[in-house]
């Protein structure tokens, strides 16, 4: 069966008198087919706080920022787009790798998209290099589209792009449940 993903509340949790846990879960789909093939089987389970995709319009939006500040900066937008990518937190992951994997490492995350790229750091460890993965605002939630377009923003404030007011951007994050918006 393949991987179910549904959006639910916590309910309840109880112990057993065996010292085991019991979680009740409010689901807003259909599990009933997955219920049925999963009943009596060990199952791997992952709960996190939901958080709803960002939205088209801000990504969108992001994109007439990083067009802006590219032809005021006559550099290329992929550059704008990167060096925002850099600037915001929780969007790249650190790993050390042995050296004769670097290249190939490399190579493959890049090719996942404009925003997918890499760096590479001198690790302590003999034989090894640390790779840092950024990640492409493709996978981004809302919080995080939040913080790169408050980046962008503020770059393009600081070249004299005139930008939307707060407020706008703000209704842009809100629409999709940004809780942080632009400041």
């Amino acid at each position: 069966m393949a991987r179910s993903r549904f959006k639910g509340k916590l309910l309840d949790l109880s112990l057993t008198l065996d010292g085991n846990q019991r979680l009740t879960i409010q689901l807003d789909g259909d599990f009933r087919q997955a219920y049925d093939e999963l009943k009596d089987a060990e199952i791997d389970l992952t709960v996190a706080k939901h958080r709803e995709r960002r939205s088209l319009d801000a990504n969108a939006y992001a994109w007439v920022l990083i067009d802006r500040i590219a032809e005021k900066k006559r550099i290329p937008k992929e550059e704008v787009y990167r060096n925002a990518i850099r600037e915001i937190g929780g969007v790249s992951d650190m790993v050390c790798v042995q050296d004769r994997a670097v290249k190939r490492l490399r190579e493959q995350w890049d090719r996942k998209g404009i925003g997918w790229h890499s760096e590479t750091m001198e690790s302590k460890l003999p034989g090894c290099t640390v790779v840092i993965l950024y990640y492409g605002s493709s996978s981004y939630d809302t919080a995080q589209m939040s913080a790169l377009i408050d980046s962008l923003v503020q770059d393009a404030q600081a070249l004299g792009i005139e930008t939307r007011s707060p407020k706008e951007i703000q209704s842009l994050l809100d629409e999709y449940g940004c809780v942080e918006g632009v400041r």
